[in-house]
């Protein structure tokens, strides 16, 4: 039988290592991803656990408590025979309380994320892998499904056309995604010079209604400036999914090896999983856009207008009344000083 996928043919490698081993050690078979002897399916012994290996020539390893652990996996140095001493040996390895699924899923995506990067050194390499493996674990601490909700998913989207635009206007692609703090919990979701750039997006046919997370989101007296882009989408057979859209971008990155990897990565922060994108079908065409720059007279809570008492809101305004200049992304960029 021809396997059809990554996901098979580590299965079928898994289910060809098991045994019962008493003693310590590793059973391994090569996996045909990433260039030859880089990648491992295996199990470790006695416990039988399923792993994934990738093999480096010559990296600096941090101490293995720093490595990355927990959320159902583990990842340590392993050691192998002497078929294997001409590497080092890195494994992501299932704990007997995390789910195959989810493992399974982690580990068809780190191979992916390796072959597509597979021309890299070996330094940054490595550090995409482990950069790979913390995203996961975020992605795992968060819980639920592995696809994102309604609203979520049309917040991504609009954030996504906002990074295209500041990458369209000038700004490195490496340089405009590493500033994407949005799926790191940022309170904002572009750090951008000195200031920020926060998005809210709708997919509503009537107003235009954006939540507000919290007092500090659009408060201009800790971060200045600020400037609030709202992207409004319509539902429409011509538009495109959210990986249509994920899909774009990285063929807009295909020559920035270091922006690819910061999006996926944020990507991933973020939620969205390639190996659910099929479940993506809703279409998005993007309806309108406009920016604008926070000042005194912008409608807004904060803690300096709010009652001492109030330690926490959130809150949710309609764009389409507010009166405030649109002043675009192109504008913005240059008052925050990272275009000329």
């Amino acid at each position: 039988m021809v396997l059809q996928n990554k996901e098979e043919e580590l299965l079928a490698a898994w289910r060809a290592l098991a045994g019962n081993l008493v003693t310590e050690g590793w059973r391994t078979i090569p996996i045909a991803y990433g260039g030859p002897r880089r990648l491992l399916a295996g199990r470790h012994f006695p416990g039988n656990e399923e792993a994934l290996l990738v093999g480096f020539a010559s990296v600096r390893l941090p101490p293995n408590e720093q490595l990355p652990q927990g959320q159902g996996f583990i990842v340590s140095r392993a050691t192998l025979d002497e078929d294997g001493a001409d590497r080092i040996w890195i494994s992501l390895r299932r704990q007997s309380a995390g789910s195959l699924d989810l493992f399974t899923m982690m580990a068809e995506d780190v191979v992916s994320i390796l072959e597509r990067f597979s021309n890299a050194d070996e330094e940054r390499l490595f550090h995409l892998f482990l950069a790979r493996i913390k995203a996961w674990q975020d992605f795992m601490r968060r819980g639920g499904d592995c696809v994102l909700g309604p609203e979520m998913e049309v917040g991504l989207f609009g954030e996504l056309e906002i990074l295209r635009d500041i990458i369209s206007v000038g700004l490195p692609a490496p340089v405009a995604v590493e500033a994407w703090q949005g799926p790191l919990d940022g309170i904002q979701d572009f750090m951008l010079g000195a200031g920020a750039i926060e998005v809210k997006s709708t997919a509503s046919p009537s107003g235009f209604p954006a939540t507000v997370g919290s007092l500090d989101q659009l408060d201009d007296s800790l971060t200045r400036p600020i400037f609030l882009a709202g992207v409004r989408l319509a539902i429409a057979a011509s538009g495109r999914t959210l990986p249509e859209q994920v899909g774009e971008l990285r063929n807009l990155m295909r020559e920035e090896f270091t922006a690819l990897g910061i999006l996926d990565s944020r990507l991933l922060h973020a939620g969205f999983l390639d190996a659910a994108a099929e479940r993506y079908t809703r279409r998005f065409l993007r309806a309108g856009s406009k920016t604008f720059q926070l000042s005194d007279g912008f409608p807004r809570l904060t803690r300096a207008n709010v009652a001492i008492e109030i330690r926490r809101a959130r809150y949710e305004i309609d764009l389409d009344l507010i009166s405030t200049v649109d002043v675009g992304i192109e504008h913005a960029l240059r008052e925050l000083g990272v275009i000329h």
